[in-house]
């Protein structure tokens, strides 16, 4: 790695943007600084044994542009030059790719980094607002969204900067609430004792809720994935449990939304990214999540002047990345460790 760059310094295009989940992976390239990001076919991790393979099959032998830089996002933590995927086999070696690959720089970022990034730049119409509040210019912003599992992270103004900060938020403390809750969660499956907002909010947690919900009613589960669930809750007359699920997921999705309002004082907006909230939006009540959002005494009316975010653009991450990649000192964002070059 050079140390002498730093997070500011300007990359070189043509840049690869990419944003690699556990389950999908998302490429892009931008040629230059005012082109639209030029995006490739959504590719499943699984397809392919590593990222390298996946980069050549997906991108290079796809067009005659060799990019000079790459901007990756990844789901999991970054320590190292071997950097592994949280849900998938992977692992990222930067160095590799630069020899291999052609690259002369790439930087690496958490996955929701780059989901933070993209609230400070998605328009109007890759959002849809639920209920009331209004963004103030400026203020800090949270995104959350569940998917393979649950990612959090803020983003915070400061020094003309929009500063992503990245966590493990997912993984707090997820309690019971209402008596139904109370007879709901002795059913859920712990992870050393302990039920995470992670053990109910992302697919298997929503297969991990309903058969909570089935425990607690005593009949049999008849679902095992999350898609499973979602079907059988558009027929709530006849699988009351799935239907319950869903509505019980939403909740207490805007419980944990308002925690992180709190926690961050977002001001500028809650964001819910992720494939999963955008494929059973159509069947929640949403004036539910909203008064689960806003359920938080002595605070509730600091929540009602707080706007929450359905993120509807499919590829907000990569809206994220287009921005960084565009501009990097426009973003507070930490490469050290995290950049390297040839």
């Amino acid at each position: 790695m050079t140390p002498t760059l730093d997070s500011s310094e300007a990359l070189r295009f043509p840049i690869l943007i990419a944003d690699i989940g556990g389950t999908n992976a998302r490429f892009a390239l931008l040629l230059d600084a005012f082109a639209e990001p030029k995006t490739f076919p959504v590719v499943k991790t699984a397809d392919y044994p590593n990222i390298d393979d996946a980069i050549q099959a997906t991108v290079l032998d796809k067009t005659s542009v060799q990019p000079k830089s790459a901007v990756l996002a990844i789901a999991g933590p970054i320590d190292g030059d071997e950097i592994d995927l949280t849900n998938s086999p992977w692992v990222v070696r930067p160095r590799s790719l630069l020899a291999d690959l052609g690259f002369e720089e790439i930087v690496v970022m958490n996955d929701f980094e780059a989901q933070a990034l993209a609230v400070s730049a998605l328009p109007d119409s890759g959002r849809q607002q639920i209920g009331g509040g209004s963004a103030r210019e400026g203020a800090s912003r949270v995104v959350l969204g569940p998917g393979t599992g649950l990612g959090v992270a803020g983003l915070v103004r400061a020094r003309r900067m929009w500063i992503p900060v990245a966590g493990e938020g997912g993984h707090v403390d997820l309690g019971p609430r209402t008596p139904r809750d109370m007879a709901i969660w002795p059913h859920l499956e712990r992870i050393e004792g302990r039920v995470s907002a992670e053990q109910v909010l992302c697919g298997r947690g929503l297969v991990n809720l309903y058969r909570a919900i089935c425990g607690a009613d005593g009949v049999p589960s008849r679902h095992d994935t999350p898609e499973a669930v979602t079907l059988a809750a558009a027929t709530p007359a006849e699988d009351a449990q799935a239907a319950e699920a869903i509505q019980l997921f939403a909740t207490c999705l805007g419980r944990v939304a308002g925690d992180l309002a709190l926690i961050f004082m977002a001001r500028g907006g809650v964001y819910i990214a992720g494939g999963i909230f955008q494929r059973i939006v159509p069947l929640l009540r949403t004036e539910a999540l909203r008064a689960a959002f806003e359920d938080k005494a002595p605070h509730s009316a600091l929540l009602r002047d707080m706007p929450l975010f359905a993120v509807t653009e499919p590829m907000a991450a990569l809206v994220g990345l287009a921005a960084y990649a565009r501009n990097p000192r426009f973003f507070g964002l930490e490469t050290a460790g995290r950049r390297w070059s040839a």
